[in-house]
C-alpha cells in the first residue's frame, strides 16, 4: 500500500512540474513573439521612414527639374519672323481702311487674289496707282473649303479646285444664296484639256462648302467690293491662283511621293513668278500644262 502511494506521489509530482514547465514555455514564447513583433514594427516604421523621405527627395527633384525647365522655356526668346510673315501677319490684322491709306491704294485699283488651301487663307494684294507692283493688301481666314490638297476633277466630288483661274463681270453674283459670292471659272482651259469637269465653284460667304471657298459673310463683303470695283474700273479680269500650301522648296519636299507632286511643280513656276516680281504672270496653256508667257 505504502508502495503505491509512493507511485502516485512520484506521478502526481511529475505531472505538475510538466505543467509548470509548458506554462513557462508558453510564457517564453508569447515573449519572443512580442519582441519579434515589436521588431518587425521597428524595421517597417524605419523602412517606411526611408522610403518616404526617399520619395519625398524625388519629388523635390522631378519639382526642381520642372521649375528649371519652365524658366528656361520662359526665357526662350520666340523664333524671329522673316519679312514676309512680318507683312502677312500686318495684313491679317490691320483693318481693311487702315491698309488702303497704309498703300495709298483705293477701290477701283487692281486686284490680284491667292488662295492658299493648307494655310488656310485667301490673300487679296492691290496695285496702287503710281507702283509697277502688287502690295499685299490683306489676308483673310477660310472659314471652309471641302475636299483635301489636290485639283477636282469631276463634278460631284466636293473637290475645291487648284490652278489658275479668272473672274470676270460676269462672274459676280450679288444674290448669292451665300450672301455675295464671285465664280472662279472652273473648269478653266487646262482642267477641260484633262476632261475634268464641275460648275459653279464660287468664293462666297457663310461657312458651308461643296467645292468652294466659303469666307463668312463679313470678309466676302470687303472681298467682293473690292473685286467688283476693280472690275467696274476696267480691269478686264482679276486673276485668282489657287495653290495647295505656300510653294516652297521644303514644302513640296515634304509632299515629293503625293501622285500630285508634278502638277504642284507646274503651279509652283507661276508662284515663283509672282513671288519674284509681284506681278502676275500672264497664264496660258499647251499640251496639257500651265505656261507662263509673260506678266501683264
Amino acid at each position: 500500500m505504502k508502495k503505491l502511494f509512493n507511485i502516485l506521489y512520484y506521478l502526481i509530482f511529475t505531472v505538475i512540474i510538466v505543467i509548470i514547465l509548458w506554462q513557462l514555455g508558453q510564457n517564453f514564447l508569447q515573449e519572443s513573439n512580442m519582441k519579434k513583433r515589436k521588431v518587425e514594427q521597428n524595421i517597417t516604421k524605419n523602412f517606411t521612414k526611408t522610403k518616404t523621405k526617399a520619395q519625398e527627395s524625388e519629388l523635390s527633384r522631378i519639382d526642381s527639374y520642372l521649375q528649371e525647365l519652365y524658366k528656361k522655356l520662359k526665357e526662350k526668346k520666340p523664333k524671329k519672323l522673316t519679312k514676309e510673315q512680318k507683312e502677312i501677319l500686318k495684313a491679317k490684322k490691320t483693318p481693311l481702311a487702315k491698309r488702303l491709306k497704309e498703300l495709298k491704294a483705293k477701290y477701283g485699283n487692281r486686284i490680284f487674289i491667292r488662295i492658299f488651301k493648307k494655310e488656310n487663307v485667301l490673300e487679296v494684294w492691290i496695285q496702287p496707282k503710281n507702283s509697277k507692283t502688287f502690295k499685299l493688301l490683306k489676308v483673310y481666314d477660310i472659314c471652309y473649303y471641302s475636299g483635301k490638297l489636290g485639283p477636282k476633277l469631276k463634278e460631284g466630288d466636293r473637290q475645291a479646285p487648284e490652278g489658275f483661274y479668272k473672274v470676270y463681270k460676269s462672274s459676280l453674283n450679288p444674290h448669292s444664296h451665300y450672301h455675295l459670292s464671285f465664280n472662279l471659272g472652273y473648269p478653266n482651259s487646262y482642267d477641260k484639256s484633262l476632261g475634268r469637269t464641275g460648275s459653279y465653284l464660287m468664293v462666297h460667304g457663310k461657312c458651308v462648302s461643296v467645292g468652294c471657298y466659303a469666307m463668312g459673310d463679313k470678309n466676302i463683303e470687303e472681298i467682293y467690293k473690292l473685286v467688283k470695283s476693280a472690275l467696274y474700273k476696267n480691269q478686264p479680269f482679276v486673276q485668282v491662283h489657287i495653290f495647295p500650301f505656300r510653294m516652297s522648296k521644303i514644302n513640296l519636299a515634304k509632299y515629293k511621293s503625293n501622285r500630285w507632286h508634278k502638277f504642284w511643280l507646274n503651279l509652283k513656276t507661276g508662284y515663283d513668278i509672282f513671288q519674284k516680281n509681284h506681278i502676275p504672270p500672264r497664264v496660258e496653256v499647251q499640251e496639257k500644262q500651265y505656261v507662263f508667257k509673260s506678266v501683264l
